[in-house]
């Protein structure tokens, strides 16, 4: 069954490469050595985008950009500049689409960020993770705190006003205190939106092989449950597990992921999600995550990682996965119109999160409960598929 009406489209575009890979990061990045292959990677990007848009016959306008790594703000503005400008002789970009470069602090540059602006970025998320030196250390981050700061005053007078920071807590040797005056100089910097998550130990990392002493679980739920307190005080509302944004300043990008929207991924390692309506059809693909490999199958299917098809009967796991997330849980209509499903679809398992006080339905829309929103994990299993 198809989506009653088209979904909304974002673009992701990945850039692989770092500074140094830090030791929690699970993410597609590589450290590099000599010089970025500037001119040659945009050329795939656009190449890769210009393949997908043919593949999946698209034709929606653009909604949100997000430049993700690794670290894009190693990209010079020039190379943003020309990338945004033929991305938009490619496919209609919306005029009030939300444009964001995720950055590091040690790249931060008073004319290279205006430049950025002047290239049409509206958004950045800049990767702080901690103001305190001892912390940042532990995490292997190029920055310190000062950078940190600088960051922030660098992004004021670049002309951003919208801008996220990312803070991290349970980290090795942090505390209540220690995240607590992460919040409070998050703050001071006057973002418009604070990512504020705990630290996890995923595979494939150098954390998980050899696992950091952390704080325990309790200290860890009082950190957070004083500093959400905190951010709402300073009108920083928490509309995701870990996102806090102040008054129309939602990060759109995330909210399309989050709403089962539709986006399309260019870069190496990008996933995409595609809903078709003729025919009726789910894709989630992804491209090859060697840079080099990637850059090497520019301009041919190769460049596909892979490429499925998301069974009908999976589709209540892929909505819930996402929609879970926010505080303003779902209503079963918008789950028909994104799923082309029937609610009837998600019963039995709906009532069974419901009877085990996880999540409540009242006049059609669905939630979390306190107590759910820390077992979101549980309630998916209910929407498992044997």
């Amino acid at each position: 069954m198809k989506p009653t009406q088209p979904l909304p489209l974002s673009l992701y575009i990945h850039f692989p490469w770092c500074l140094k890979k830090c030791p929690y990061c699970d993410f597609n990045s590589h450290e590099f050595t000599g010089e970025l292959p500037e001119q040659n990677y945009i050329n795939a990007l656009l190449t890769d985008l210009e393949q997908d848009i043919n593949f999946f016959k698209e034709s929606r306008p653009i909604k949100s950009i997000f430049m993700g790594g690794g670290t894009p703000s190693l990209f010079s503005p020039d190379a943003i500049h020309s990338l945004l400008a033929n991305i938009k002789k490619l496919i209609p970009v919306d005029t009030t689409a939300e444009i964001t470069l995720e950055a590091n602090p040690s790249t931060f540059e008073n004319q290279k960020f205006s430049e950025f602006k002047s290239a049409g970025i509206n958004r950045l998320s800049i990767g702080i993770q901690s103001f305190n030196d001892s912390l940042l250390k532990n995490l292997g981050r190029t920055h310190n705190s000062q950078m940190a700061m600088n960051a922030g005053a660098i992004a004021h007078s670049a002309g951003f006003n919208n801008f996220n920071l990312d803070l991290m807590f349970g980290l090795p040797e942090g505390s209540l205190k220690t995240s607590l005056y992460d919040i409070k100089t998050a703050i001071s910097l006057q973002p418009s939106h604070i990512s504020f998550y705990q630290l996890t130990l995923e595979p494939n990392t150098y954390f998980h092989k050899f696992p950091p002493t952390l704080p325990p679980d309790d200290d860890i739920f009082h950190t957070q449950t004083i500093c959400q307190q905190h951010l709402s005080e300073h009108r920083f509302q928490q509309y995701e597990i870990s996102a806090y944004a102040q008054l129309n300043k939602q990060c759109q990008h995330n909210l399309n992921y989050w709403t089962f929207g539709d986006y399309l991924g260019i870069g190496a390692g990008a996933h995409g999600k595609i809903s078709q309506q003729t025919p009726d059809t789910l894709y989630r693909y992804w491209k090859l995550k060697n840079p080099q490999h990637y850059l090497n199958a520019a301009g041919s299917d190769k460049r596909m990682g892979n490429c499925t098809t998301v069974a009908t009967p999976e589709l209540p796991l892929e909505y819930l996965m996402n929609q879970l997330r926010l505080t303003q849980g779902f209503h079963l209509y918008d789950y028909q119109n994104k799923t082309g499903l029937p609610s009837s679809s998600l019963y039995p398992a709906l009532q069974q999160c419901i009877d085990l006080e996880l999540l409540t339905l009242n006049q059609n829309h669905v939630r979390c409960t306190p107590q759910g929103w820390n077992f979101i994990d549980r309630i998916l299993e209910q929407f498992f598929v044997d």
